[in-house]
């Protein structure tokens, strides 16, 4: 089903629209917020409370756009704020943890069993480098390299001007580069 017929029928009170949007936008909202929030519980019931808004607010949305990138922008929000609000109660001791929710998101390991053991390294390097970026940080590099988006759609998403995305981009890469730097010179030698 399209996501214009979805829309339709939930707006009609069908609730087979809800079911088809859930069927196809769970999976990859729910990635997203465990990647900025570092829980998949918790991501999964920001997922759960943005599907429930969106059911009674579905008039509210606009059926000439595009239905995907609103419920993400939405979901990243809720992502962000959490995150944001449990950055003030989390000890950075907890931050890098291996065999995390994110971590286990990212794993695609295939081949020899040497070649997986270097992706696992270097999976969860990149991970705890992740989650040592700030929320606003995760969620940037999440929407612009997971969620494919743009730097005008980003600053919509937020409210927030372009130079704003660009700066807060421009930091979270160099805060990647930086502590992933001992990965890419192993690499090279």
């Amino acid at each position: 089903m399209q996501d214009h017929d979805a829309i339709t029928l939930l707006r009609r009170g069908d609730l087979a629209g809800l079911d088809a949007l859930v069927r196809q936008y769970q999976y990859p909202a729910v990635r997203a917020a465990t990647l900025i929030v570092r829980d998949r519980a918790a991501a999964e019931d920001i997922v759960q409370s943005a599907f429930l808004r969106i059911a009674g607010r579905i008039r509210q949305f606009d059926q000439r756009r595009p239905f995907g990138p609103w419920f993400l922008r939405s979901v990243v929000n809720d992502a962000i704020k959490e995150a944001q609000r449990r950055e003030r109660y989390e000890s950075l001791d907890q931050s890098g943890e291996a065999g995390s929710p994110a971590e286990s998101l990212l794993a695609a390991a295939e081949g020899d069993p040497e070649r997986m053991l270097e992706q696992g390294e270097i999976r969860q390097a990149v991970v705890g480098a992740l989650n040592r970026l700030t929320p606003l940080q995760r969620a940037a590099i999440v929407q612009r390299y997971y969620l494919g988006m743009n730097e005008a759609e980003m600053a919509r998403a937020s409210a927030t001007s372009a130079g704003a995305i660009k700066l807060r981009l421009f930091a979270a890469r160099e805060r990647l580069r930086t502590l992933l730097s001992s990965i890419t010179s192993e690499s090279i030698q």
